[in-house]
């Protein structure tokens, strides 16, 4: 990328360096920043980039790109090379980026599949890119980089012109999905489902879907959206999109659909699927009906690029749930169902269900962390997961937090769960020093927690003290 092209795709001006100079990756994080990088100096809430540009330099940058150039004092930040680094000044560097990010994904030629939902994402995008991988040439956003500074950061691996990029767009405020499909421009579009998710940003269900709606802007005919037809909300809203339409759900009247579900306990999920290409009998390890409908949504992706059924079903079979996402981990005689990762009430409701049809020859466990960004509604919506808690046969109760989770603890209590097998810890270091002495052999143990709560801590000190 030549510092001339750079400065016309941000609209910005060089104002240092050479016009025909070149970088070779992008970084935002001075740290990163390997020799022959453009670093992009961001300004967030609790950092600004600005402030780095000496040590990006020191490290190797070529290329800068700032808002207030007088930030840079090449003099007092002398480069280890002969040249001096170019410099591009933008009225916003965050836009800066994602134009860099958009001119990328257009220039690859790659076609993009783009997943939004409030819940199971992640999963959706690795389970579709790991099945469009056994045909193409893919890459998909780490972890969970899908905001609007992780996506263009992904889109920037689209350089090496790989066939199929899959990317998962977050949000948690209305607009910022325009904003992520205006700079991915997806030929695919999947839309999981609607659940009460950052509700503290919208004041109903309605406006979440509403703002979920935004995966569908920009489309036109030759747009195909794969959306979820057992969710009522996502589906009153697709009924005016001008492109192609795929439907999937569980049990439901759906293009790609699964039907004779049985729950295999902790080792996964069975069903018969039903597709335009034929129907064939699944077996996951994925825990519990939400991942059946994860995998229905990531097969209608694949059968899209002509991937075989058969080949499809295969690979499912050998699919393992991501780190900290519903992984099952045998610690000794203890079998730890690691959902540390995120949590809300759709994700705890499908993980109880789960553990609730497992079986166990000690006890179920659950360590539960609070659900954040809930608003108003945080206790209404932390009560009903405690009533789930005693249907699903949990027998000790952890609850990490403050008071949304002693409105679940005395919801569960309520529901039958005896109020001495309920025990409260403010932290998660508080539960995590006391973990080890409350479970027993052959328990099933549910952690699961806003990332926020840090309940990863507990899984990580169970495995420390029985693996």
């Amino acid at each position: 990328m030549r510092a001339a092209e750079l400065a016309d795709v941000v609209g910005g001006q060089l104002v240092a360096g050479r016009f025909d100079a070149e970088a070779e990756g992008v970084a935002i994080d001075s740290r990163r920043v390997r020799a022959g990088d453009l670093f992009v100096a961001i300004r967030g809430d609790r950092f600004d980039g600005h402030a780095f540009v000496g040590e990006a330099v020191r490290r190797g940058a070529v290329g800068l790109v700032v808002s207030d150039a007088s930030v840079v004092d090449l003099h007092g930040t002398p480069p280890p090379r002969s040249d001096r680094p170019f410099v591009i000044a933008v009225a916003e560097t965050i836009q800066a980026l994602q134009r860099i990010g958009q001119f990328v994904r257009r220039e690859s030629g790659a076609r993009v599949v783009a997943i939004t939902g409030s819940v199971g994402k992640t999963t959706t995008k690795e389970l579709a890119a790991t099945l469009l991988a056994s045909a193409y040439d893919v890459v998909r956003n780490e972890g969970n980089l899908n905001n609007h500074i992780g996506l263009p950061l992904s889109l920037l691996g689209l350089r090496r012109r790989p066939d199929i990029a899959v990317v998962e767009l977050g949000m948690n405020h209305a607009g910022e999905l325009r904003t992520l499909v205006g700079i991915a421009e997806p030929e695919i579009r999947v839309w999981t489902n609607v659940a009460e998710v950052h509700s503290a940003f919208f004041d109903s269900i309605e406006e979440i879907a509403d703002a979920k709606a935004e995966i569908m802007e920009g489309a036109d005919a030759e747009t195909h959206l794969i959306a979820n037809a057992a969710d009522m909300r996502v589906m009153a809203r697709v009924s005016d999109f001008p492109g192609r339409l795929t439907t999937f759900g569980v049990e439901a009247e759906a293009d790609v659909r699964a039907t004779n579900l049985r729950c295999l306990g902790l080792d996964g999920m069975e069903a018969t699927v039903h597709t335009p290409a034929g129907s064939s009998t699944l077996r996951t390890s994925l825990l519990g009906e939400g991942n059946v409908a994860n995998i229905l949504a990531a097969i209608a992706v694949a059968l899209q690029f002509q991937v075989p059924l058969d080949a499809l079903i295969a690979q499912l079979a050998d699919f393992r749930a991501q780190p900290r996402r519903g992984q099952v981990r045998r610690l000794g005689s203890v079998t730890v169902v690691d959902d540390s990762y995120n949590s809300n009430p759709l994700a705890l409701e499908r993980a109880l269900t789960a553990i609730g049809a497992s079986a166990t020859t000690g006890r179920r466990v659950a360590v539960l962390g609070e659900m954040l960004e809930l608003g108003e509604r945080s206790d209404d919506l932390h009560r009903e997961c405690g009533q789930l808690v005693a249907s699903a046969g949990v027998e000790l109760l952890v609850v990490v937090g403050g008071h949304p989770m002693r409105a679940l603890a005395d919801a569960a209590i309520a529901a039958g769960l005896p109020r001495a097998s309920v025990l409260s810890f403010a932290t998660s270091d508080d539960a995590s020093d006391e973990i080890g002495g409350l479970v027993r052999a052959g328990d099933v143990v549910l952690v699961k927690g806003s990332r926020g709560i840090g309940t990863d801590r507990v899984v990580d000190r169970l495995e420390a003290e029985l693996g």
